[in-house]
């Protein structure tokens, strides 16, 4: 697949990553802390704020690779 492709696929696919990933955090964070102290409130978003960037690191290194030509899968 080229790597245009990738790229235009790959961006549809971060979008909905971010919106979903946000929405879960927030939803989580309304139903679960909403008793919680100020610092448990800091530290979830401040994790919850990093995780998303470990499916984004592998969407982006993904979208980035080039494709396999052909000469190279005969020799193989």
């Amino acid at each position: 697949m080229p790597v245009r492709v990738k790229k235009f696929i790959g961006i549809f696919i971060m979008i909905v990553l971010v919106i979903v990933y946000a929405m879960t955090a927030v939803t989580v964070a309304t139903y679960r802390l909403a008793e919680s102290a100020w610092y448990i409130h800091m530290a979830y978003f401040l994790v919850t704020g990093l995780l998303w960037v470990l499916p984004a690191m592998w969407l982006i290194k993904w979208m980035e690779t080039p494709p396999k030509s052909k000469a190279t899968d005969a020799q193989d």
